[in-house]
């Protein structure tokens, strides 16, 4: 075995999966118990970290809204820091490094310092977290696409992406959007009718999830039940019809529209 001063710089960046621990790959969890260090965000659980070897260093270096974090900037040097002092550095993300995950940001700043780095992917949040609970991303004669988006750009303003896929009949996956959600609703309600299904779902695939399913008028009375400051997931589309929780929520409607 080589000393730690004789090791090789190299970085893995290993998709976590949506949230449960054991849906992370095959390949992802092995390139975990291989490392030397390894550097993990917000979004990964206990329970997955865990099911790594004990004497594996973890250090965390995420980044979570309303909290001390780190900034893009300083990740991408504590990256290069720790693969030079340990050889072997894991990036640990959650979902999959490239979707909105800034892979590309790290990766290009890693290499710069000749260091190699190889990515693993993950199952991603956007389509993985909806399935879980029943709700297809496409359905024949309902959806035939779907778009992942996040909710606003850079400079805090609405994504023109939002307002191009209300305009279609396009299945709408909202990501980082949990805060302006009352904003979303009245951006898309421009575009698409009163009675659009809308799901809103937070710890996708761990035990404490928690979706909420209802329309575009209706998902007013459920907000004050969301929790702002956790991640979570907007669907918006007629697929999510498919929900269980939606034929109750429009039995509900059709009874107080009959009062």
């Amino acid at each position: 075995m080589k000393k730690e001063s004789e090791k090789t710089a190299k970085v893995s960046l290993v998709g976590a999966g949506p949230g449960a621990k054991d849906l992370i790959t095959v390949r992802g969890l092995r390139v975990l118990n291989e490392a030397d260090i390894i550097l993990y965000d917000a979004l990964i659980s206990d329970e997955l970290l865990s099911e790594i070897r004990s004497d594996i260093p973890k250090i965390y270096i995420g980044k979570r809204c309303g909290k001390h974090s780190h900034t893009q900037d300083e990740i991408n040097e504590l990256i290069v820091k720790y693969a030079f002092e340990y050889g072997h550095a894991v990036r640990l993300k959650g979902g999959d490094p490239f979707v909105f995950g800034r892979a590309n940001e790290e990766i290009e700043y890693v290499e710069a310092f000749g260091i190699p780095v190889s990515v693993i992917p993950g199952i991603s949040s956007s389509i993985a977290v909806p399935s879980s609970q029943g709700i297809p991303m496409t359905k024949r004669g309902v959806s035939s696409s779907f778009w992942v988006m996040t909710a606003t750009k850079k400079d805090g303003t609405f994504s023109q992406d939002l307002q191009y896929a209300a305009k279609s009949s396009t299945t709408m996956v909202i990501l980082m959007g949990i805060r302006k959600l009352d904003k979303i609703i009245d951006e898309v309600s421009k575009y698409r009718g009163r009675m659009t299904p809308i799901a809103v779902i937070q710890n996708g695939t761990t035990p404490n999830e928690r979706c909420v399913v209802a329309t575009l008028e209706s998902i007013h009375k459920y907000t004050s039940t969301i929790e702002t400051n956790m991640h979570g997931i907007i669907v918006i589309g007629d697929v999510v019809a498919d929900h269980p929780s939606f034929f109750e929520e429009e039995v509900q409607r059709i009874l107080h529209d009959a009062i």
